[in-house]
């Protein structure tokens, strides 16, 4: 599949058990129908051929021919499906019987896979041990025997599979780790655990965070419930976690199969960027590295794309987030002014989100040391493109959180500059909005000297990731709070806040329009809207968490775009704003590199000094020709 995604299935049959032949069957007709929807890689259950619970069977010598003949008959059915299929079967092998997994693609037996970590049945096997090259009844060549086996695409080295088989993921020292810090990004993981209670949300913990860990995908499957029950049940829950979060996982005893698309480009970009995954130097084991070619037959996607990457999508985990995000913003500001030895803060409060939510969070900190609130100067500034209902709002909301109030009327001083540099007011161009842009900023600063404070920045990442602020204006604060805060972000941290006394108010300013208010009012209202001429915040947050955050090309971006604004927004619109996006990102740099600090509340982040850098003068066509 093209950008990077590769579709795998996870299948938990239903068995017959010690019936090696019904559960092959069964097990092909799975295939078949996984295969016709794409699925390039697929993973049953540990012993899903014989069935997990066959006990002192196992040292039976029929059902264990019977098993290899069943791994023999799988590999005739499916000799055309260019599909990489890991099935698990037990195996005898010189005087050991292990619990393994058979590695299959185009019906050729690639590998077999032991586990590491056997029990009172199965052999465990020495990962340190070299590969082996064994010859068996019904091949004509030899199969690798071993552990350390990575399955790699040839034609894209990204996509890269290696095998883990039941308790091996839950030992001290996984087989996965060694997996992975030799190049694998997925790890098929064959599974027989008995349900217990509680077991489902502690497999949910392990399977993310070892995917976190690992910057990996895991791709997880458990037994179905039909095994035998004589003393425990199998639940069939299978998972797909990448890089900490699950994709897709399936109800408990719901048994068939899930299907999802693994994004092996965003795993290997994060372990680029994490620079903790140069390869292992080691004596004690090999590595076999098989090499296939995935099929890519689709170009649709099955996975979730979210409209909002910065926001969870369920209300208890968005609750969770945005509070320790609120604590993070008011604990950077507390500190500084405690540095300082600052007893007073200035901002500039318009009326709109970004100043809302600065002021917010100045509230929180001031709290935080114990300061008089008063000590927060909010400073309306209204000029010619100030509205009755953003001035009403700032006011009403200076006064509901008890902080000081100042106005400022900044007409006359904006006139007289436009009469100094020689400048026609009816002229209504950048010059005509920025030198009201640059007057606001140079009242906050003298009002900061007056009473000893520092300038509050309200500006947020979305903003400085555009351009969309007024070099040496609202560009400039002595400590900006909201800086790694985008503005579909800065919304629902104001909504956090929306109850009690401040309910109302906030309420109108979430409801209120984006503008930087620089243009003359029609009537006293706003006559200028940010999003007429930037386009929907929604979609520039969109494309700069996936460029940054994961650095995808823009044929990427848009792809997932597509999906994610699928009925909202028409192709041809999103690529104009991704087109805009990627112009304004490179030309607007040298505002990002000289922008005040600011903490760090997530992963997208654009400071100079600790997350973004990159040259000013750098070029953006590249990233222009790809989208044209």
């Amino acid at each position: 599949m093209n950008y990077g995604f590769l579709r795998v299935a996870t299948v938990s049959p239903e068995v017959v058990v010690a019936d090696c032949k019904t559960n092959a069957k069964k097990i092909i007709e799975q295939i078949k129908l996984v295969t016709s929807e794409g699925a390039s890689l697929i993973v049953f259950p540990e012993l899903a051929i014989s069935g997990k619970t066959c006990g002192d069977l196992f040292f039976q010598s029929v059902l264990l021919e019977e098993a290899w003949n069943a791994v023999l008959g799988i590999g005739e059915e499916t000799s055309s499906m260019n599909a990489l299929i890991c099935v698990g079967f037990p195996f005898k092998y010189e005087n050991s019987l292990y619990n393994c997994a058979a590695v299959l693609h185009y019906g050729k037996v690639l590998a077999i896979i032991p586990q590491v970590y056997g029990n009172e049945i199965f052999s465990s096997f020495n990962q340190k041990s070299k590969n082996r090259k064994i010859y068996l009844p019904g091949l004509t060549e030899s199969v690798i025997f071993g552990t350390n086996i990575i399955f790699q695409d040839a034609q894209n080295k990204n996509f890269s599979v290696a095998v883990e088989i039941g308790q091996d993921l839950f030992s001290v020292f996984p087989p996965s780790i060694q997996h992975c810090a030799h190049g694998a990004a997925a790890i098929a993981n064959l599974c027989g655990i008995s349900e217990i209670a509680e077991r489902k949300r502690l497999r949910l913990i392990t399977l993310s965070s070892h995917s976190s860990k690992l910057n990996c995908a895991c791709i997880y499957v458990e037994n179905s419930w039909t095994e035998s029950t004589t003393d425990c049940v199998y639940s069939a829950h299978n998972i797909v976690a990448e890089n900490g979060k699950v994709l897709k996982q399936s109800k408990l005893y719901g048994g068939g199969y899930i299907i999802v698309d693994v994004d092996f480009e965003k795993l290997i970009n994060e372990r680029r960027k994490k620079n903790t995954f140069a390869k292992i130097e080691t004596n004690e084991a090999e590595y076999d590295i098989v090499q296939i070619i995935f099929s890519r037959r689709h170009a649709s996607l099955k996975r979730n794309v979210k409209t909002n990457p910065f926001v969870p999508q369920s209300k208890n985990k968005q609750d969770v987030r945005f509070s320790e995000i609120i604590n993070m913003q008011s604990h950077g500001l507390a500190k500084r002014l405690m540095h300082i030895q600052c007893k007073n803060a200035v901002l500039g409060l318009s009326g709109g989100l970004d100043s809302t939510l600065a002021l917010l969070i100045t509230v929180e900190a001031f709290k935080i040391l114990r300061l008089d609130l008063s000590g927060i100067i909010a400073v309306t500034m209204p000029c010619f493109g100030t509205s009755k209902r953003t001035y009403t709002n700032a006011c009403n909301l200076a006064k509901a959180l008890n902080v000081s109030l100042r106005e400022i009327n900044i007409e006359k001083a904006v006139m007289q500059h436009f009469a100094d540099i020689g400048h026609d007011q009816e002229k209504h161009d950048i010059t005509y909005e920025n030198s009201q842009a640059r007057e606001r900023t140079q009242v906050l600063m003298d009002v900061a000297n007056q009473c000893n404070g520092l300038v509050i920045g309200t500006g947020d990442l979305s903003e400085l990731a555009l351009g969309w602020t007024t070099y040496n204006g609202d560009h400039m604060s002595m400590y900006a709070v909201n800086a790694s805060v985008p503005k579909t972000l800065v919304r629902y941290l104001v909504q956090y806040f929306a109850t009690g006394d401040l309910e109302m108010v906030l309420k109108d300013i979430l409801d209120t329009p984006v503008s930087p208010e620089l243009l003359p009012t029609v009537d006293g209202t706003i006559s200028q809207k940010t999003e007429e001429f930037v386009g929907p915040y929604e979609l520039h947050d969109f494309f700069l968490y996936y460029f940054i955050r994961f650095g995808f090309s823009p044929k990427k971006i848009f792809f997932m775009a597509q999906k994610a604004f699928d009925g909202i927004y028409e192709k041809e619109t999103i690529k104009k704003w991704l087109k805009f996006f990627c112009k304004r990102f490179f030309l607007q740099q040298f505002k990002r590199s000289c922008m005040p600090d600011s903490i760090a509340v997530g992963s997208v982040n654009l400071s100079p000094r600790n997350a973004w850098k990159m040259p000013s003068d750098a070029s953006a066509t590249l990233w222009l020709n790809e989208l044209d």
